[in-house]
């Protein structure tokens, strides 16, 4: 029987006596000694239930708020955590402003001890191999995570945890190579006009100047860079008629371009709040705005910077994007893939783009080289497990084998 388990993570000490991270575990369907993965939601400041229930979870919401089976959830070849996090976000919460993350620091801290804990209180998965995954802002939050655990095993403080491998979803990683691209892309795929390329891109100077003085530790310079930065894409959206930025063949529709309502009413209910143990006066949303406002200074850094380490150490990466996302388009994380400097960036540019099989057809283009993997998924939008799910799993399935990049041999031209 599949273990199902929801918790709160308790911080315990003097000075946070009522912070409580919020997290789902589900046990493989498969094997108990499957890898461990942990998901995290982007945003900043969105709950990783909306993964959960409409990507990559074990269960479906319906229109009736019933639960039914996910034939391609995640958990069918790994043991998978979903937690709302930072502080803040979905059912996490604290009574402490002191608990407010405004930087990688503290959220990759505050997920090094969660992850301690809990493999504290489950130490049979102590063992398994271990990787983080997520989407949109967690091109930030998985590489400092992965950094820290990689601190934290070296020091031999804790339980070591077996970091294998980060994967990238339509990340936020470089924004200095990440936001040039948008034009391009846009130009590209015909929804903005060469005139309205050429007077947006007479911004892009400005921004990648302020990206820069924003470095990695600034913070009124990294603000003064996201103001800057924003109307490159700001002033795409304005101009492409509500489309869904998230995914450019659909119309935006709903808040976030996508009804997320019903998992909003599903955690919102009486019982389903008693059964999670979820305090009847925290109110679940979808995603905060005041988590996002205190990461703004975050925002514009590179997390690029620290992957390099983590390759050299044969600490695998996957950033996988769907086609035709345009808020972290492929485009973008195309570029600063290539731009990363390693050992092995030589080799990495110079290989050949192969088709990425599943069930014998094309569903996208690979790129590898030792630990570095890049896939461009076809027919897919920013949520590449809610728009692609059997391409998804079988991705997963075959990076977490070793597998993925051994079953491609059809070579295709340059992207």
């Amino acid at each position: 029987m599949q273990e199902q388990q929801s918790y709160f993570y308790n911080f315990y000490s003097k000075e946070r006596q009522n912070c409580r991270m919020f997290y789902f575990f589900f046990e493989s369907r498969k094997a108990k000694a499957d890898p461990v993965v942990i998901w995290l939601t982007g945003g900043p400041g969105c709950s990783s239930e909306l993964a959960l229930f409409y990507e990559n979870g074990p269960f479906k919401l319906t229109n009736n708020l019933s639960l039914v089976w996910n034939d391609y959830g995640w958990d069918k070849v790994s043991n998978i955590i979903y937690i709302d996090q930072p502080t803040g976000t979905g059912f996490s919460y604290s009574s402490s402003d002191q608990d407010t993350r405004y930087n990688e620091t503290g959220v990759s801290n505050d997920l090094y001890n969660f992850l301690q804990a809990f493999f504290k209180v489950h130490p049979d998965y102590v063992k398994n191999d271990f990787y983080i995954m997520g989407e949109s802002y967690a091109g930030h939050y998985i590489p400092a995570l992965a950094t820290r655990i990689n601190k934290g095993n070296k020091k031999k403080k804790g339980i070591h945890i077996n970091l294998k491998g980060m994967g990238i979803g339509n990340g936020l990683t470089n924004p200095e190579i990440q936001y040039p691209a948008y034009t391009d892309f846009a130009l590209a795929n015909k929804i903005i006009s060469k005139t309205d390329y050429d007077k947006i891109n007479l911004q892009i100077p400005a921004c990648v100047k302020a990206i820069r003085q924003c470095g990695t530790t600034g913070t009124e310079t990294c603000y003064s860079a996201y103001i800057k930065c924003q109307p490159l894409l700001f002033d795409i959206i304005n101009l492409i008629d509500n489309k869904n930025y998230y995914d450019i063949r659909k119309k935006c529709e709903g808040r976030y371009c996508y009804d997320f309502s019903q998992v909003e009413k599903f955690l919102e209910e009486v019982s389903v709040k008693k059964a999670l143990g979820v305090p009847s006066n925290i109110r679940f949303v979808s995603c905060n705005n005041r988590v996002q406002d205190a990461m703004i200074n975050d925002w514009m850094r590179n997390l690029a910077l620290g992957i390099p380490d983590l390759l050299e150490q044969n600490i695998q990466l996957l950033i996988y994007t769907g086609e035709f996302d345009l808020i972290c388009n492929w485009l973008g994380n195309w570029r600063w893939v290539h731009a990363m400097a390693w050992s092995g960036q030589k080799e990495f540019v110079a290989a050949s783009n192969v088709s990425y099989l599943v069930d014998g057809k094309e569903a996208g283009i690979l790129k590898n080289h030792g630990p570095l993997t890049f896939i461009k998924v076809q027919n897919a939008g920013h949520m590449v497990p809610m728009d692609q799910p059997r391409v998804a799993l079988r991705m997963l399935e075959l990076w977490i084998t070793g597998k993925l990049t051994s079953l491609q041999n059809d070579v295709v031209p340059p992207l």
